[in-house]
């Protein structure tokens, strides 16, 4: 849950935003909100995560105007896609420094197949890509779990744009 609200610099921005998406799945639920997952069960199936957490956690990102519940699915607000240099940021330093094989995942700019580095720049036309426009596919790192994917495993496992809903 939060951090405690007595740390001892009130004035620190980072402590605030630890307070919001610091908590252990709450970056994992906003990355596969990018992913395309938008429903409660596939968030539930695809992270692992206890029900009663997930709820938590899905009700405090709405709060917290991170995600808008949208009839039975949950999706990104303005707010939230504000979040994508940060999650892009750590899956690179993870890259670095955890996956040896090379990147898990590589963002390309849909519109011409431009390789993006860490600030979202297409190595083809240097233009700086919006999230809508970024697509998505296994990297050279990438290993594959389950030899038998469920569907929405399957897809997150393909080629795709990013918010694109599965």
């Amino acid at each position: 849950m939060a951090l405690p609200s007595t740390y001892a610099d009130r004035n620190c921005s980072l402590a605030r935003a630890l307070e919001i998406v610091g908590e252990r799945w709450t970056l994992l639920i906003v990355r596969d909100a990018f992913f395309g997952i938008r429903r409660f069960g596939d968030f539930a199936s695809q992270l692992g995560i206890p029900r009663a957490v997930l709820t938590n956690r899905l009700k405090f990102l709405v709060q917290e105007d991170v995600l808008e519940r949208v009839g039975g699915e949950y999706r990104l607000t303005a707010k939230g896609l504000t979040l994508w240099p940060v999650l892009r940021a750590m899956m690179a330093w993870g890259d670095e420094h955890y996956s040896p094989g090379g990147a898990r995942r590589t963002f390309r700019h849909d519109a011409d197949g431009g390789r993006l580095d860490t600030e979202n720049r297409c190595s083809a036309c240097g233009e700086v890509v919006s999230v809508p426009d970024v697509r998505i596919e296994p990297g050279p790192g990438f290993e594959p779990g389950n030899a038998n994917p469920d569907p929405v495993s399957a897809l997150l496992n393909t080629p795709r744009r990013l918010l694109e809903p599965l």
